[in-house]
Parts: structure tokens; sequence; C-alpha cells
């Protein structure tokens, strides 16, 4: 893979409104973010010959990628339809720099977006299907649970305590105040953190990312003609994939994840330590993605995401300002395409009040699953 270092880059970006929109479907915030990331490019569909996407959780719609091209007039050359849960829009990336260096395609739209928070759940739907039968008579029905035993595994084997976890939260809506186009932007305190309800345990409400009607979506080209678009590139320079496994009761840890693989990988690709990272955009599901992450990424030590976050180095101006659109914890859970967007913005100095100074170097991670798939994106101006 050392070969595709620089060879790609995204070239326009584009995200709709974030919030709840009962009159939206999950194509048309799909649609309005691949038109807004073509225009951002300064191209046209005509140019476009490659479409991915994940199908809508709520809505999984056969050959879903297929019907958004259609419906936008697309004439493509190479579509899919991808999932590995939250890991999918960095996925999505990565599959099509492969396309574009394999002359399967030029252009490639990679979108995500749906109405989950005004249309819910359809009647019938069940999240969990791969192991339920060990798990669902138990009261392990959704991915917050197991997301808080991995937590509460990692407080009994490192120390960790709900303050480190409200340090999280607290700084993503930090961020996310400063980000018009965030669902949540009123700041937060430790004591109103600490009163949120329990949801998890150790999970309170403020712990969880927000639903969210909304959509995002890039445009990724070979970095040859993305040097003659409107934009400068953004060189897609380190790619990673790690797989831990299906549910956190069959891993080989519950406090070590794919992270780990992944990064190293797209490090290695990239040539870059993390000491060199200049912006992490961290898949937050949960708080606790972001401290594990943290960690199985190298920017601190096994153990001590927790004292590495309370002590304010994930903030702007910090060691590692991370989520500085306020992330899935408060900008909107759009399975963290907004992760991508916004580490583009950051590199093109694009980032408004919550601009890093002089980023040149941004990480952005995927998290599928329960802590099951991780993948990894760096991205360089």
């Amino acid at each position: 893979m050392a070969n595709l270092k620089d060879t790609c880059a995204v070239a326009g970006i584009g995200e709709t409104r974030f919030g709840v929109f009962p009159g939206s479907t999950n194509a048309s915030l799909n649609i309005q973010a691949c038109k807004l990331a073509i225009e951002d490019a300064g191209l046209t569909k005509d140019d476009v010959d490659g479409l991915l996407s994940q199908k809508p959780y709520f809505e999984p719609t056969f050959l879903w990628s297929t019907l958004l091209g259609n419906r936008m007039g697309l004439s493509l050359k190479y579509t899919a339809d991808l999932d590995v849960g939250g890991a999918t829009p960095v996925a999505m990336v990565q599959h099509a720099v492969m396309a574009i260096q394999a002359g399967l395609c030029s252009v490639v739209v990679c979108t995500f977006g749906e109405a989950m928070r005004s249309q819910g759940r359809k009647p019938g739907w069940n999240f969990m299907t791969r192991t339920r039968e060990y798990e669902e008579p138990f009261g392990l029905l959704m991915p917050t649970h197991a997301y808080a035993m991995a937590c509460r595994r990692h407080m009994y084997e490192y120390g960790t305590t709900s303050e480190q976890l409200g340090a999280v939260a607290i700084t993503c809506r930090k961020h996310a105040s400063m980000n018009n186009n965030a669902q949540q932007r009123m700041p937060i305190t430790m004591k109103e953190y600490l009163a949120s309800r329990m949801f998890a345990d150790p999970f309170r409400l403020l712990d969880i990312c927000q639903v969210t009607d909304g959509g995002a979506a890039v445009v990724v080209t070979s970095s040859e003609r993305a040097r003659h678009l409107k934009h400068a590139p953004v060189y897609i320079s380190g790619m990673g994939n790690g797989h831990t496994g299906i549910g956190v009761g069959w891993f080989p840890s519950m406090t070590t994840t794919a992270a780990k693989e992944s990064a190293g990988m797209a490090f290695e690709m990239a040539g870059v330590k993390p000491e060199d990272i200049d912006v992490a955009e961290l898949y937050d599901c949960f708080t606790y993605t972001v401290l594990v992450t943290l960690e199985d990424y190298g920017f601190c030590k096994k153990g001590e995401g927790g004292p590495f976050v309370e002590e304010g180095h994930i903030e702007l101006g910090a060691r590692i300002p991370v989520n500085t659109h306020g992330g899935l914890l408060s900008q909107g859970h759009i399975d963290g395409m907004n992760h991508i967007t916004e580490a583009v913005k950051q590199l093109r100095g694009d980032g408004g009040l919550a601009q890093v100074t002089d980023a040149e170097i941004a990480a952005v991670s995927g998290n599928g699953g329960d802590l099951s798939t991780h993948t990894t994106l760096v991205l360089r101006r």
C-alpha cells in the first residue's frame, strides 16, 4: 500500500445542516451533500464517474448507491454499498483511492446521510443480529451496552474515572459552541455532566452521541487532477484498517482496540508519528471511544487516556486538538462522515473560530460495530 501515498486527494467537501428536519429523507440528505461537495470541488455531475455510500441504518435499501447515482443523473463506472459500521466513511475514501489507482474511475463521491432523528427506527428493525442468541438474553441489546462494558473494564484496569469521560464530553461541546452547524452548541460544565441521567453504567446521557438528521460528502480524485481544481488539494497520505472481532465478548483484550493496528498502518504509510499530527478527528460514538483511541493511536500511553483528557490536552491550542467541530457527541452522528469534512476544513484553514493554527497533518478515525473494526486516514495539506 505504500505506493498509494499522496496519489489521491480530497478535492471537495459538502455538509447539509445538522438537526431535526422532518421533511427530509435519507436520499435527499445524501443528494444535497453530494451536490455541495461537487460544487465545492469546482466540478459538475458530468465529471463524476464513481459513487460510494453506506445504506441508511434505519432504512436499508437495495442498490442504495446506484439509486442515489440515478437520482443525481450520474453516469457511473464504479459504485458500491459499503458497511463496516462507523468505520465506513473512512473506508469509502480508502476504496475510492484504490479504485482510482486501479483505473476503474477518475472522480469518486463518498457520501453518508440519514434522517435518523426525525424518522427513527422502522418496524421490525433490529440492530443486534450477529450473535443475538448469546447476548440479547443477558441484556446486551445495543452498542451502548457493549461500549459501556468495555469502558467499565478500562476503569477497572487503569482507574479511569467518570470525570475523565466528562472531560471528553465537555471539550467536544466547547468546540461545538464555535460551530454554527452543530446540533448542540450550549457549553456544559462538569456538574451538568455528572447530573445527566445514567443510561448504561458508566455512561450518562452526555457520554452518548447526538442522533441527527444530516449528511456529508467528499470528492476524491487523483492528486494531479486535484491540483487544477478549485481548492488546494488535501492529500491522502496514509490509510489503515484493523479488525478485532464481532463483539467485545470475543476480543483478546477489552481495553486495546483495532485502532492500534489501523493507526500503525496509516502512520507508516504516511511516514509520520503521533507527534507529527496537528489535529485529530476521532470517532466519538461515546466519550470512551475517544479516550481509548488516543491511547491506541499513541498520543498517550495505554491506561493514561483519562489523565490525558482531564489535563486538557485535547483542547484547541493544546497537545492534540480533537474533534474541533464538536464531533458526533455534539455536532451530530452521521457515522463520522463529518470527521472527514472537518479535517479537510482544518487543513484548508477554513476551521473558523476552531481553526488549529498552522494545521498541516490530520488524523481521522472510523470505528464500527462494538469496537469491532477500525479505519484510519492521514491527510495533509
